[in-house]
């Protein structure tokens, strides 16, 4: 048995071979499983896109022959409180996948221009979703709390970051250490609930 994970980023890759690690089990990209394209993510809330996109994947390996594999996809993005959580802010899809992120940020960041501390309240958001061999399907989430910032800083960082304000460290989640990234990471919080499933559902 093995976990397929849907992605082909590798920076990805290697935060969940980290986490998952100690189950004992191969865990591979669906590029290395063989399988290549998008998956078109028509759901309304993160845990319905990642579960899309790991009954998709789950589907093309069961095509190719493969019927042991745990397949795992993920969603995740930005919330802001102020804007309500409308669907654009999600991910990449805000202001679309070509936009370069340093204009999304600005975007933002103009959207919020005058708003106080106490009403940039945001929050990253990540769902994991996992489709079993046998059919069965289950999901997590991990939340990282902070507020959006008046301006960008920082380069330690991907997606949002740069503008996702931290209060508890007095800095963006762009400036913080890597060590200190995978201490709060929403996609981290997500991955380790995944792990405890896997392991009770799985391994026993």
């Amino acid at each position: 048995m093995r976990i397929v994970f849907a992605t082909g980023n590798e920076n990805k890759m290697k935060e969940i071979r980290r986490i998952l690690g100690n189950l004992g089990m191969d865990i591979v990209s669906m590029k290395e499983a063989g399988i290549d394209g998008d998956v078109e993510e028509n759901g309304t809330t993160f845990s319905e896109n990642s579960l899309i996109k790991a009954r998709a994947i789950a589907s093309l390996l069961k095509e190719k022959g493969d019927t042991e594999s745990i397949v795992l996809a993920d969603d995740s993005g930005l919330e802001i409180d102020y804007l309500n959580g409308e669907p654009g802010i999600y991910s990449a899809r805000y202001m679309g996948h070509d936009t370069p992120y340093s204009e999304k940020n600005a975007a933002i960041i103009e959207r919020l221009s005058g708003v106080p501390d106490e009403k940039r309240t945001a929050r990253f958001v990540c769902a994991i979703a996992a489709v079993l061999p046998d059919g069965r399907e289950f999901d997590t989430l991990g939340k990282m709390e902070g507020r959006i910032a008046y301006e960008t800083a920082g380069g330690n960082g991907f997606g949002y970051d740069p503008i996702f304000f931290l209060p508890e460290y007095n800095k963006t989640s762009a400036e913080l250490a890597e060590d200190e990234k995978n201490a709060i990471s929403h996609r981290g919080k997500a991955l380790r609930e995944m792990e405890k499933i896997l392991d009770n559902m799985c391994m026993k």
